[in-house]
């Protein structure tokens, strides 16, 4: 499937309905893995092929599988070995609760359970659990979510299963105008007011920040780059905190007057220094866009 120096790597995610698969699945697509959810398990060795082999290009693959056929452990046994023996590398995630917990979440939500048929929820899980049970006796990590929050549950999966190197924040940078409003989107705002407008010079008044005379000129003013430096200082404080709560985006918004100006110089310096931001390995921290909402207005 692979050769030996670039091996791909093929996930399950299984276990007790109700016990927070899909949970694991996002936090694995947020850290990059391809994930696929409920495919027939006769059509995943050929599925794993294709999104290895297409322009996705994808080398770590996790596949959610739902159980519910009583030869659902041996048709899992055979599945793993055949893709190991086409140069695959297979792990499964087993994800469980315990009965009471699994009850009270179907409860919660009003959704039978899917093995529940003209029977009662208890007696639907129990079958479930006679099926999963043999299957989480050979994964390769068992997560009781009884008890766990969401931000717990994240830091479990990817201590089992870390990114290459290490999870980056995706950070928005988008500079705009007060005076057409704040963006209703931003985690935080920046404002660059304190800066001396060009718009009042009228050699840089028709330019715009991402024009050299503006740029230099913006950046030239005094605390305008240790405003930026302690800027990067303070986003480097909440995104750690954000990784930490399972939260890998931010968006920082960059205003002055007319988003034309300041903003933009000031916007896309501070999303430079931040793609230039590196951990004490060498590894960068982010990963950066920078847009500019109001530049073009009159």
């Amino acid at each position: 499937m692979t050769d030996s120096d670039n091996r791909t790597t093929v996930l399950f995610v299984t276990g007790m309905s109700g016990a927070g698969r899909t949970s694991v699945a996002n936090v694995l697509e947020d850290d990059g893995w391809y994930v696929s959810d409920n495919v027939p398990m006769s059509l995943i060795a050929a599925l794993v092929e294709m999104v290895r082999s297409s322009e996705v290009g994808a080398q770590r693959i996790a596949m959610v599988v739902r159980g519910g056929d009583p030869s659902f452990d041996a048709e899992m046994k055979k599945l793993r070995s055949d893709l190991e023996e086409g140069g695959a590398d297979t792990s499964m995630i087993f994800v469980d609760a315990s009965d009471d917990v699994l009850v009270r979440r179907f409860e919660q939500v009003r959704r039978r359970h899917p093995m529940q048929g003209n029977g009662t929820l208890s007696e639907g899980i129990a079958a479930e659990r006679a099926i999963m049970d043999p299957v989480a006796t050979v994964a390769d990590k068992v997560i009781d979510t009884s008890n766990l929050s969401s931000t717990r549950l994240r830091s479990i999966v990817e201590n089992v299963f870390p990114t290459v190197a290490g999870r980056r924040l995706s950070i928005a940078v988008q500079s705009f105008g007060f005076k057409y409003g704040l963006p209703i989107d931003c985690d935080l705002v920046a404002d660059v007011r304190f800066l001396p407008n060009p718009y009042w010079i009228p050699e840089l008044r028709e330019h715009n920040g991402r024009e050299p005379q503006v740029r230099d000129y913006v950046l030239g003013q005094e605390d305008a780059a240790e405003f930026l430096e302690r800027y990067v200082d303070i986003v480097g404080i909440v995104g750690r905190g954000y990784l930490r709560e399972g939260k890998g985006y931010m968006t920082l918004g960059v205003g002055c007057t007319g988003g034309k100006h300041r903003s933009v110089a000031m916007s896309q310096d501070l999303a430079r220094r931040l793609s230039e931001a590196v951990d004490g390995d060498g590894n960068l921290l982010y990963d950066v866009e920078v847009t500019h909402r109001d530049l073009g207005r009159e």
